[in-house]
């Protein structure tokens, strides 16, 4: 485990002492968020069926696109909300998190919606929040069974499963902290640049965020439209 992972699971169980407000509720809301729209981000299906029509119909590309414009939004908070060194580090950890939860929420769900899932669906909904996760972590969850199956069999289950709500989130919000905070401490305890930090944390961001979209990419089957 490298020093980024290390610091992370060390310092995550901290992460209510630092925002009392961050629970794993987070993760629901920066996906009905994401899915309904907030401030200057319009809803995910909306943003989806805008890079549909630009694209000419073509999902695969429309797909490409929304990915393109997701990493980058996720690059500039991530820039952002890694700037000003440890002492700023209680304030920005959580805004990173909800950020990035939002943006990737945001991204998934728009391949959803062109892949012909329904948003409302609660299935899909577990789907996208599973998918956050990363193929290997979903892979190794499933093996261990915390998780019943793949992404793209939850979206398709016979029967929403009501218990899997509360499990995924707080696997996902347990997950989404870690990594932030790992990332976090390391780039500032270890170059102690508070700008390059920033540099670092876009870097880190977008690529977490690129890893993400081409994963639901691949899981996310196409349903009827």
């Amino acid at each position: 485990m490298g020093l980024k992972e290390t610091v992370g699971r060390q310092l995550a169980p901290r992460i209510q002492e630092m925002a009392p407000g961050l629970t794993t509720g987070f993760v629901r809301e920066a996906l009905n968020r994401a899915i309904d729209g907030i401030g200057p981000l319009t809803p995910a299906a909306e943003a989806a069926d805008k890079q549909l029509a630009e694209q000419r119909g073509n999902v695969d590309r429309a797909i490409h696109e929304v990915i393109e414009n997701n990493v980058r939004i996720a690059g500039a908070q991530g820039f952002v909300t890694n700037i000003g060194g440890l002492v700023t580090m209680a304030v920005t950890i959580p805004a990173n998190v909800t950020g990035l939860a939002l943006v990737q929420c945001r991204m998934v769900a728009g391949i959803a919606h062109l892949r012909g899932h329904d948003l409302e669906d609660p299935r899909v909904r577990n789907a996208i929040l599973a998918l956050l996760l990363g193929e290997e972590q979903v892979s190794e969850l499933v093996k261990k069974r915390k998780l019943p199956a793949t992404p793209m069999a939850l979206a398709t289950a016979p029967a929403h499963d009501p218990t899997l709500d509360g499990t995924i989130s707080a696997v996902v919000a347990t997950d989404i902290i870690t990594r932030v905070a790992g990332k976090r401490l390391a780039t500032t305890v270890g170059r102690k640049i508070p700008v390059v930090g920033g540099v670092v944390g876009a870097g880190a961001d977008g690529f977490a965020t690129w890893k993400v979209g081409r994963y639901a990419d691949r899981e996310l089957l196409p349903r009827p439209r």
